[in-house]
């Protein structure tokens, strides 16, 4: 089965009926039926090797007694369709009775339609939808290996996903991040704005190399990754994708990372290796800032997550993070107490800036990659500035980034030296004095001829604030200095 073709068969039925309003409807739409098809796929699974297994769904709610059309005629349609979903379905699963007891498996069917709708107001069309998801045999290998990538081709429908800061991170990069991290079976793996998964998804991919034939590494695999989302659509599709790559229990939480306190964690609340892309440029509440100490509190979401990251972060453990160019050239106070509590005690080893258009059409904002790790306090970063293709001007929907771009960048990786084109730098090793003597702004080997880039609104917003901000702090920072030096001519006198 042809999945862009399916995704275009349902969004064709959908725009014809009156309840949906626009792609993010008929995306939320279409993915909480696809985890219903899939979690009855799982259950028939789970049923075979466990004769005591009972589902938490109540028997007539359950996809294989409602959603089968037999040919027979005795398929719900039309308005019995309609009003069984929205009187019987949604909220008998919307209160589905939990504990701390219930499995993850179980608990995540409430958790996933706790927030979630059906938007639907014709029977018949909601009934055809019903019947072309139901195609997908997930008993084959093609059609379970290929429906993880159902996911991309949905999001890349969804234009409107960078409005919030929130954008799909390209599967070349999460593929260069987790090769250049190398996981290992047996460590946690953790994204704490996860999304529909994305980066656990390339990690489980290497680690389901290392797990092949036992049961014992098989264990490992299935509890390796952990996952929170905030938003309901993005969390629904990740748990279902977590379902496809065989993670019965999957470690998805429905939540705000940010909303816990960062002086409360503990040993078993850290992980071994952390990917992340945060969201950029949101604002968070004043009670969500005071979870920080004083001097991290950022008014920048993905500065904030920076903060999680360095107090879930394992000894010796690694990390792998995308973060814009704001951070790098950033100097406010925030900024600056963020990136010395890095330096002093992880070791940010490797900074990789990417070209512009990367996250295309989601948004314009240039970003990096920073990779570092919990060994030792920063003794140098190496920067290495990854440049647009040959033959390309910018990246799109029709030409995305692929891993073959990272080519020269992992060739450096494994031979690293100083690298010098056109008479800038584009591979640079800096001490940590030289990165404290900038005020830690380490906005350092990036591209000497920018390409003009049209930024929209927002973004260009968000650049000049991010770059008065850091002005501003450079300026403060140079008053002081020079009132010191006056104050102290004043006392020699």
């Amino acid at each position: 089965m042809s999945l862009n073709n399916l995704v275009k068969r349902l969004q064709d039925i959908m725009r014809n009926d009156a309840g949906i309003n626009g792609d993010a409807q008929r995306i939320e739409q279409m993915v909480w039926i696809l985890f219903l098809k899939v979690y009855d796929a799982k259950e028939e699974t789970w049923e075979i090797y466990d004769d005591r297994y009972r589902s938490i769904i109540p028997e007539h709610l359950r996809w294989r007694h409602w959603a089968v059309d037999r040919k027979d005629g005795k398929a719900l349609t039309g308005d019995a369709l309609l009003n069984f979903v929205n009187g019987q379905l949604f909220p008998t699963l919307k209160s589905i009775e939990i504990d701390e007891s219930t499995p993850m498996s179980q608990r995540i069917v409430r958790t996933a339609f706790e927030d979630n709708n059906n938007y639907m107001k014709d029977g018949i069309l909601l009934r055809q939808v019903i019947n072309v998801i139901d195609e997908i045999d997930f008993n084959t290998y093609d059609d379970r290996h290929a429906l993880g990538e159902i996911y991309e081709t949905i999001l890349k429908s969804l234009q409107s996903a960078g409005n919030a800061g929130e954008f799909y991170t390209p599967r070349a990069v999460t593929d260069f991040m987790v090769e250049m991290i190398e996981p290992k079976l047996g460590e946690t793996i953790a994204d704490f704005a996860c999304g529909t998964g994305g980066f656990l998804t390339s990690a489980l991919k290497v680690l389901d190399e290392q797990a092949q034939e036992s049961v014992e590494k098989r264990a490992l695999y299935s509890s390796s990754v952990y996952g929170i989302e905030k938003k309901a659509l993005p969390f629904l599709l990740c748990a279902t994708n977590m379902l496809l790559h065989d993670i019965d229990n999957p470690r998805i939480i429905h939540g705000n990372s940010l909303e816990k306190n960062v002086r409360d964690y503990k040993d078993s609340d850290r992980f071994d290796v952390i990917l992340m892309n945060p969201p950029y440029g949101g604002n968070e509440k004043d009670g969500v800032k005071q979870n920080f100490p004083c001097e991290l509190r950022s008014s920048e979401t993905a500065d904030l997550f920076m903060s999680v990251i360095m107090y879930r972060l394992k000894k010796r453990g690694r990390c792998a993070i995308i973060l814009p160019d704001g951070f790098l050239f950033g100097t406010d106070n925030a900024k600056v107490a963020i990136k010395e509590k890095l330096t002093a005690e992880f070791n940010l080893h490797t900074i990789i800036r990417l070209p512009h258009s990367v996250f295309a059409p989601y948004t314009s904002i240039t970003t990096n990659i920073l990779f570092f790790d919990h060994t030792q306090p920063t003794s140098e970063t190496w920067f290495y500035r990854l440049d647009m293709p040959q033959g390309y001007k910018n990246f799109s929907k029709t030409k995305p980034m692929k891993l073959e771009h990272f080519a020269t960048a992992i060739q450096w990786w494994h031979n690293r030296r100083e690298l010098v084109e056109d008479g800038f730098d584009k591979a640079k090793k800096y001490t940590i004095d030289e990165l404290k003597a900038r005020n830690y702004n380490i906005d350092l080997c990036g591209y000497p001829h920018e390409e003009e880039v049209i930024l929209p609104p927002r973004d260009l917003i968000a650049q000049y604030k991010e770059k008065r901000a850091s002005i501003d702090a450079d300026i403060e920072r140079i008053l002081e200095k020079i009132e010191n030096i006056l104050d102290s001519d004043d006392d020699k006198e």
